[in-house]
């Protein structure tokens, strides 16, 4: 059966559940990787896998792994994460989420299948991702005096550190890890390493004292999607004291930031000083 739409999906509003019809089954290795309709489920973003998957059923197996995956539009050919030829989003191609199970799901493509998130564990990475944006805007406010040339500002206003540092970012059940390289591209806009590892305390108090405020405000959060599919634009929004927030974003999130309840942030340099990691951990 040829694939002729894209996945939607339903995760951005919170969805853990849903009901929808197999469109195609592919294999995955030894294992078996069904494509429906509509999914809740969030899948592994090989481009920027910062989020993991979503743990659950579909159709009652336990869903071993979730990946993105495409199809030309006059193709039959499924290509799976990093194996996808094309850039995500690119025009003539449909874009899906695939669940992975060790065993087939019966009946094939036609089939309604019940869909089923793990709501424990996406709550738990939903946590970690919220507070991972949140610790970086609050490490953007820290830094601000370390800038000493005009940098892209955030939406706080305070020179971008983390968008322009980021090397990579992993969400963790209840928190993130957040890896910044502090080389020569970054002196040369402007950032200033020298007294960065006397000064971390400091940066770090400040950082805890900002996101305990912003917990404290108990601000909304809400995630922005302008259609359905896997591959439509989501953006970030958090109505922090100062201003409302827009962040570029496709993962899951909380709702609002007091259910958070706490966020500890420590940071460390690297031996040779060339890298600064930012952990995150929620409660």
């Amino acid at each position: 059966m040829p694939i002729t739409h894209s996945t939607h999906v339903t995760y951005p509003r919170g969805e853990v559940t849903g009901r929808s019809t197999v469109v195609a089954t592919v294999p995955v290795e030894d294992r078996h990787g069904t494509i429906v309709a509509e999914t809740p489920f969030h899948p592994l973003d090989h481009t920027w896998p910062d989020q993991p998957a979503d743990a659950g059923t579909i159709a009652g197996l336990v869903v071993t792994d979730c990946v993105t995956g495409a199809v030309a539009e006059d193709g039959e050919t499924v290509h799976l994460g990093d194996d996808i030829p094309v850039r995500r989003g690119t025009p003539g191609w449909h874009w899906l989420v695939v669940h992975v199970t060790a065993e087939p799901v019966a009946g094939g493509p036609g089939t309604e299948v019940e869909l089923a998130v793990d709501a424990a564990n996406r709550r738990a990475l939903s946590a970690g991702h919220t507070a991972c944006h949140l610790a970086a805007l609050a490490l953007n406010a820290a830094l601000a005096g370390r800038w000493r040339k005009e940098a892209r500002a955030d939406g706080l206003g305070h020179p971008d550190f983390d968008q322009t540092a980021i090397v990579s970012s992993r969400i963790l059940p209840g928190g993130s890890r957040d890896v910044y390289r502090l080389g020569k591209s970054l002196r040369r806009k402007g950032f200033v390493v020298e007294g960065l590892t006397d000064e971390l305390p400091e940066i770090a108090r400040r950082v805890g004292d900002r996101l305990k405020e912003w917990v404290a405000a108990d601000a909304p959060v809400r995630v922005d999607a302008p259609g359905p599919e896997l591959t439509a634009r989501r953006t970030w929004h958090c109505g922090l004291p100062e201003a409302e927030v827009s962040i570029p974003c496709g993962g899951t999130h909380l709702s609002r930031t007091s259910e958070l309840g706490a966020v500890a942030v420590t940071l460390e340099l690297s031996a040779d000083g060339s890298e600064l990691t930012m952990l995150t951990t929620v409660g």
